[in-house]
């Protein structure tokens, strides 16, 4: 009995420490699994970390070169910035030279009108120009026709028509009245004279008769300026008088209409061959006339030479 209760006594303590044999096998196996574990884990670890560091090596190599490119980048952002604000200033100088050559454009325009304006109108004062000269010439012509062998001694201007007449035949030295001879002389002379300048061929081209008086040199300017104003007055005194009798009614009323008198003192003298006065020929009378339009005609061609030489 004893026996048995020892035998069984050893079967238990057997069975227990083939139980812990095996639990300590199994822990040594987890130990070793863990220890196994935890080494391929340090192993994978390290090998994780080396990768980041090389990962992160390469992440700051590659940080470098990005900041070399945006640096590059920045630096080439700059220079086209530059080149921009150079194109925008060369294009605002092309603008500026474009709205300037519109505006020399348009102006040359208007001044290509104008000229053709200028042209035209130079044109047909031109043809009035060529009609006043023909008239002048042919009123000259018939001047100097018609007291070309007459017995009234006169000059005719060959260029102006202008009639000279020494004032010795109208007046005494240093005197302003008429003397009988000088009436004679324009009852013979005027008629003759007006028959032409208002016949109906030419009155209609006549806008002024002009008597002028002109003196010699001898004494101040203004003594002779009235002298000769006051020979002016007396020859159209006389010549346009009711009481003359020279010309009719009617011609007397067309020449008032055109007449006037002035004197020119010694402004305007003859000279002889040597350049000197000639104090009897500067001693004279002139009766001049002017054309309509004359005046303003020779004005515009002059105004229109100076235009066409700018």
């Amino acid at each position: 009995m004893a026996r048995r209760i020892h035998r069984k006594q050893d079967e238990e303590t057997t069975y227990w420490l083939s139980y812990s044999d095996m639990m300590a096998g199994l822990l040594l196996t987890f130990v070793l699994i863990i220890a196994v574990t935890m080494l391929r884990a340090r192993v994978q670890y390290d090998e994780k970390e080396s990768q980041l560091l090389g990962k992160e090596q390469e992440l700051i190599i590659q940080s470098d070169a990005l900041k070399d490119e945006r640096a590059l980048v920045a630096s080439q952002q700059e220079l086209l910035d530059e080149q921009a604000k150079v194109l925008a200033t060369q294009q605002a100088a092309l603008d500026e030279q474009e709205a300037r050559i519109v505006s020399q454009a348009e102006d040359l325009r208007r001044q290509n009108e104008l000229l053709d304006e200028l042209q035209k109108l130079m044109g047909e004062q031109q043809a009035k120009l060529d009609n006043i000269i023909g008239v002048r010439s042919d009123l000259i012509e018939a001047l100097r026709a018609e007291f070309e062998n007459s017995n009234v001694h006169i000059a005719v201007d060959e260029k102006t028509g202008a009639i000279t007449f020494d004032s010795s035949i109208l007046f005494e030295y240093n005197a302003s009245e008429l003397k009988p001879s000088g009436e004679q002389f324009l009852k013979e002379f005027l008629p003759r004279y007006v028959s032409i300048l208002l016949g109906p061929e030419y009155r209609e081209y006549i806008s002024e008769i002009i008597i002028e008086g002109h003196t010699d040199n001898e004494g101040t300017y203004i003594y002779n300026l009235d002298l000769s104003q006051e020979r002016a007055y007396s020859v159209a005194e006389y010549c346009l008088s009711d009481d003359s009798g020279i010309l009719n009614k009617s011609t007397l009323e067309r020449l008032r209409e055109v007449v006037s008198c002035t004197g020119r003192s010694y402004s305007d003298p003859i000279l002889d061959d040597k350049g000197k006065v000639d104090q009897e020929a500067s001693r004279r009378v002139e009766f001049l006339f002017r054309l309509k339009d004359e005046e303003m005609i020779r004005e515009m061609i002059e105004i229109l030479s100076g235009d066409a030489e700018s």
